[in-house]
């Protein structure tokens, strides 16, 4: 395997079911911040919990799933009037050498946001549909696919573009998963939900 080839592979599977995009959806003119956002957030499957970051215009964000934790810094987006969400691995959790953890890189995963009140409704990019969609155009976005995964390549404009024109299609944004806010604004356990108060522990 050539050096290009494994670093779409290490690419591909540090963001698992996610379309991983090696540039990001923004730029410093198209994040906001919005205080709402800030708490924990659960559905079935897995607890998102928002805080915010040294950056003014970022989020430091938990996913917990299966009692296993994973660190993003999450940019929220507005392009137009609608918002994303822009997710990157904030930080390295592998037991392993700095010489190891210095080959690799990490991806961009994009979200939309559908809404944010009183329910987190967020659409992911859908890995299947959208394999499909692009097998039938191939020209739709620049990628590559790597051991059958795609890879976005393509520039940050030409992102912003794609997802403003695909982002209500549903082979590229799946169903929406709606998550309710279980923490208030002091980040103190909600007792009425005590599911959320294990996942943490």
């Amino acid at each position: 395997m050539n050096l290009r080839k494994a670093v779409f592979y290490i690419l591909a599977g540090l963001l698992g079911g996610c379309v991983p995009s090696l540039h990001p959806l923004y730029t410093d003119t198209d994040t906001v911040f919005d205080e709402k956002i800030i708490g924990s957030w659960q559905d079935a499957d897995s607890v998102w919990k928002f805080e915010k970051a040294a950056d003014a215009n970022s989020y430091d964000l938990t996913v917990i799933t299966d009692g296993k934790e994973g660190r993003f810094i999450a940019h929220l987006v507005r392009l137009n009037d609608t918002l994303f969400f822009d997710l990157y691995p904030g930080h390295a959790e592998i037991n392993a050498s700095d010489f190891y953890k210095a080959h690799l890189l990490g991806a961009h995963s994009f979200l939309k946001v559908e809404q944010i009140e009183p329910n987190l409704a967020l659409r992911m990019m859908d890995p299947e549909n959208f394999e499909k969609l692009v097998e039938s155009e191939p020209e739709i976005i620049k990628h590559e696919v790597v051991e059958k995964r795609i890879i976005l390549t393509a520039s940050t404009p030409e992102l912003q573009k794609f997802v403003l024109k695909y982002q209500n299609d549903p082979n590229v944004f799946a169903q929406p998963s709606n998550m309710t806010k279980v923490f208030d604004d002091s980040n103190e356990p909600n007792l009425a939900e005590p599911n959320l108060v294990s996942a943490e522990k």
